[in-house]
């Protein structure tokens, strides 16, 4: 069962070995994001903040979409919650994805 704040998308697949970058749309909490963050964690690891590791570029807004930066170098075998925390009329949200990597 997902929460209210998963990205419609649910849970994503990444090879240990590929680079994606990935984009949501906020229009279910708000139009014309800003002052976005991300953080991703290794759940696998005890929720250890990894996101200077696993990612890299800026994120970028257009509209209701928010382009994510690169996920990359990630562990096969290991859960990863995406944070995305941003700002939309007025208010602060954050939804998260959950990444499963594979070989």
């Amino acid at each position: 069962m997902t929460g209210k704040r998963e990205v419609v998308e649910g849970r994503q697949y990444q090879g240990e070995d590929e680079e994606i970058v990935y984009a949501i749309t906020t229009t279910n909490w708000g139009s014309d994001p800003d002052s976005v963050s991300v953080a991703v964690k290794d759940n696998t690891a005890g929720d250890v903040d990894v996101t200077s590791s696993v990612t890299s570029g800026s994120t970028v807004t257009n509209g209701d979409l928010i382009t994510l930066l690169t996920i990359k170098n990630l562990t096969a075998g290991h859960l990863y919650r995406v944070e995305v925390q941003f700002t939309a009329e007025s208010s602060i949200f954050e939804c998260y994805f959950v990444i499963e990597a594979e070989e």
